[in-house]
């Protein structure tokens, strides 16, 4: 057998080359552990701004569901006005986690706009909004 045969004669890593045995540490030692934690804060990125953009869309839904009930909850009273039609539309809306910004009566049919703030991301309020209307049936 040649001395440079097999594994008992490593020269890279003997103390004289400067491999491991002189005492220095692998440059690559510990790199598949930053790799990791960097993928991993990568995916928790991805995550917290994917459940963001669906609290948006939760809250457009929100909004635009509490904006219709206000609206058929306004008609049924729009025979006893604007102010009776405007408050049964903003108890609902306010039922609805929504707020009533507009409201306005246009003969038998009314129209509201509803707001619902939302959290996006920690420390980030927005709001959501919608506008319905709602009247008798017209032939």
């Amino acid at each position: 057998m040649r001395p440079t045969d097999g594994p008992a004669h490593r020269p890279d890593r003997t103390p004289a080359a400067g491999g491991l045995a002189a005492g220095r540490p692998d440059p690559q030692r510990g790199g598949a552990t930053v790799l990791l934690l960097a993928m991993g804060l990568v995916f928790v990125a991805f995550g917290t701004f994917g459940a963001a953009i669906v609290s948006a869309g939760m809250a457009s839904q929100q909004a635009a569901v509490a904006a219709d009930l206000g609206a058929l909850a306004g008609a049924t009273r729009a025979l006893d006005g604007d102010a009776a039609a405007c408050a049964s539309a903003s108890d609902l809306a306010g039922r609805n986690d929504g707020r009533l910004v507009g409201c306005h009566l246009d003969g038998l049919d009314v129209l509201v706009t509803v707001e619902v703030a939302f959290t996006p991301l920690p420390g980030l309020t927005r709001v959501a909004a919608a506008s319905a209307r709602a009247g008798p049936v017209r032939g």
